[in-house]
Parts: C-alpha cells; sequence; structure tokens
C-alpha cells in the first residue's frame, strides 16, 4: 500500500467515494493539464501522454474531450463548494486554483486553441461545450461568484448554430456536423438537453420526439446513432447502439419530465442494465457497465454514467429503476477504482506529477490496459473520473 493510499478513507460510504472523485481529479489534471502556449490565465489539456507541450500542439485538436473536462472540473467545484468553498476545501490544495477557476481557464483555452471562436465544424461537440459552461456559470453563481458575460456570450453564439442545425429535413432533429448530411442522437439529445436546460422547452421536446419517432428501438429499449442521406438522397439508418448516446436522451427526458418523458427514462435505465454491461473479470456476478476503448470511445460511458447518476437521484422514477442506475454507477466505479495503478517513479509518466492511471476497461485493471511505458489517452482518463463523481454524487444523494 502507497502512502497515498493509506490517506484515503475507508473503502465504504460517501466520504470515500468523494475522496477517490478527488484523487482523480488530482491525478488527471496533473498527468494531462498544462498552460496553451505557456500562457498565463490559461489551462489546456494534452491529449495524450507522455509527452510535451510543443509536441501536443500538433496532435489532433479534441475540442468535445475538452468540454468534457470543463464538466469534470465543475463535478468537483461542487464538491469544493459542498465542503464550504474555503481555500482549505481545494481539490488540489489550498495554494492552487480552486476547481471552478480551473476549468475557467480551460474554456479560455478552448477558445484560443479553436482559433479565438468556440464555433466548430461538428454541432455535438458544441453542444458538450454549451452544456459545461452552463454548468461552470450555475457553480459560480451557487459560489456567489457572479458568472463571467463570456458564458452568456458562448450561449448566444452556440444556440444560433444549434438552432440553424435543428431543422425540418428528416422530419425533424438536429445535423451532426457543417456538411448537413447526417442526422443522429449524439448532436440532437445534448442540444436536445441544451434547449430542456435554458428553458427553450418545446424545442427540446420537439428534438426528442423526433428522436422517439425516428432512432428508438423498442425491441432493445435504446437509440440508434442517426439517419444519414446518401449520395443518392435517401435517407439511411445507421443502427449502432453506443453508451453514450443514451445519455444525454435520458438527461432530456428527465430534464423535462412528464409522464410519458419519465416512462422513457425507466426504459432506457432497463435496457442499459440488460444491454450494455458486461462482467468484471475479477468479480463474478457484478456487471459494469460496457466502455469502447480509446480514442472517442474512451469518453463513451462516462457521459453515460453522468446521465445514470441524475436518474438514480430522481424520486419521480420507480425505486427499481433508480436502484438499477445507481448499482451501474456505483459498479462501475468500484471496478475502475480496484483496477487503478500508480505511476512508478521510473516511468515517463511520473514526470508529470500524476499519481494514478486508471483502466479503459472497468473489467480489466490499468496494468493491463496501460502497463509501464504506453501511451495513455486523455479520454480514457476522463471517463474513469466521470465516472467515479458520478459515484459520489450517487452517495451524497442517498445520504440522509
Amino acid at each position: 500500500m502507497t502512502s497515498q493510499e493509506a490517506e484515503l478513507p475507508p473503502a465504504d460510504g460517501p466520504i470515500a467515494r468523494a475522496a477517490r472523485a478527488t484523487e482523480a481529479a488530482r491525478s488527471v489534471t496533473a498527468v494531462f493539464g498544462q498552460r496553451l502556449f505557456f500562457l498565463p490565465g490559461t489551462h489546456i489539456a494534452a491529449v495524450q501522454r507522455p509527452s510535451m507541450r510543443v509536441e501536443n500542439l500538433f496532435r489532433p485538436w479534441h475540442y468535445w474531450w475538452q468540454a468534457h473536462y470543463v464538466d469534470c472540473l465543475v463535478d468537483t467545484g461542487l464538491r469544493e463548494l459542498g465542503n464550504g468553498a474555503t481555500p482549505t476545501a481545494r481539490f488540489n490544495g489550498p495554494d492552487r486554483p480552486s476547481a471552478g477557476r480551473l476549468a475557467s481557464r480551460l474554456v479560455t483555452g478552448i477558445r484560443l486553441r479553436n482559433l479565438l471562436t468556440f464555433v466548430n465544424n461538428y454541432y455535438d461537440d458544441m453542444a458538450w461545450l454549451a452544456l459545461s459552461t452552463l454548468r461552470l456559470e450555475k457553480l459560480a453563481e451557487e459560489s456567489r461568484r457572479p458568472g463571467r458575460r463570456r458564458n452568456a456570450r458562448i450561449r448566444k453564439t452556440l444556440t444560433l448554430q444549434f438552432d440553424s442545425a435543428s431543422t425540418d429535413d428528416l422530419g425533424g432533429g438536429t445535423f451532426w456536423s457543417k456538411k448537413r448530411d447526417f442526422k443522429n442522437t449524439p448532436a440532437t439529445a445534448p442540444v436536445a438537453l441544451y434547449y430542456a436546460r435554458t428553458g427553450n422547452l418545446a424545442k427540446a421536446q420537439a428534438l426528442l420526439d423526433w428522436l422517439d419517432a425516428r432512432l428508438f428501438d423498442p425491441n432493445q429499449g435504446l437509440y440508434l446513432d442517426g439517419i444519414r442521406i446518401n449520395a443518392a438522397g435517401e435517407a439511411v439508418v445507421e443502427s449502432a447502439i453506443y453508451t453514450y448516446n443514451q445519455g444525454p436522451v435520458l438527461g432530456a427526458l428527465l430534464e423535462l419530465g412528464g409522464a410519458a418523458n419519465l416512462a422513457r427514462a425507466a426504459t432506457v435505465v432497463e435496457a442499459v442494465g440488460r444491454s450494455l454491461t458486461r462482467e468484471r473479470g475479477d468479480t463474478p456476478g457484478t456487471r459494469v457497465l460496457r466502455c469502447d476503448g480509446t480514442g472517442d470511445g474512451g469518453l463513451f460511458t462516462g457521459i453515460l454514467s453522468r446521465y445514470l447518476a441524475l436518474a438514480a437521484a430522481d424520486a419521480r422514477l420507480p425505486g427499481n429503476v433508480r436502484n438499477t442506475a445507481a448499482r451501474l454507477v456505483l459498479d462501475t466505479a468500484d471496478a475502475f477504482w480496484d483496477g487503478r495503478r500508480p505511476i512508478t517513479p521510473a516511468e515517463p509518466l511520473a514526470r508529470h506529477r500524476g499519481k494514478l492511471l486508471f483502466s479503459a476497461l472497468p473489467e480489466k485493471p490499468a496494468a493491463s490496459t496501460y502497463p509501464p511505458g504506453a501511451a495513455v489517452e486523455l479520454s480514457t482518463q476522463l471517463q474513469a473520473w466521470m465516472v467515479l463523481e458520478a459515484a459520489a454524487s450517487v452517495e451524497r444523494a442517498s445520504t440522509p
């Protein structure tokens, strides 16, 4: 047992789960976080480690990974707020920025790295950033710090983008990209959730109605990927099922409420439990959420977990559905935590000051998916952090 592990609270209960999430926040920000172009007041995440600052500038730009990094920092900031929002409550120590301040610097870094704009070629990317910055502004309000006018500009700019992408083509829905040849769940669902959270309830419901009519598979109880317009102008359904597609639909259904939406939310949670899980390798009989490897897929299940945690805490859902959502989140979080491995001093990763690595797959230990010397992707570490934050919120909501 390392000294770091010895300092952690007992393995069970809300304090321990919050501490695990804090350890994930410390590790991911240490390993991947850096200034952008060495500029003060900025923050950005490297997409892969080990790597040097300048080297990362020439790697592919993953806008939407950074948007979820903002979301993770907001989760950590909410826990800081619950602990009093004092310097001693900061996740990385009293001499370091709060999670909210770091998230604000990250939003600045995203704009600079994205060539001085928040507009992107992909509407789902922009939706993720719109949702995370909306949560960041609410964190600022709850911390009694006024939100920056920049956040209002982001909302105005990106809302116009969503309005332009949510057309009557194919009967409704939201285009995925500026090519405007594919309407899908990954764009339509987070845009619907954004509309719901900003008071545009009619638009949000219209997008959900389109998803239900065109992409919900009643046999599986889950949402298909999308509808593509081929070269002949025909609409072709892409029938793949992805974990992250179910998450924002679930969030939008809960946000809007109403009997039909809540019934559909319950159906999705139960279907996820049936179809999108795998048995944990070292614990027969325990099932964890299915993950999709590395790259973009390395984020998918973290997103689903965020919204399953909301379902677990929603008293409008039947108790068995809430229990299913909670158990999926908690068991997956336990698997990620149990499978973590320390970064040894001899590894190149050690120079980035992080202490822990998490597996890309909860059913396998990190020593298997990321042995010493392996390149580690940001997406997978954000995913584990998201799941651990979701578990902390489930425990917090269930504590009297």
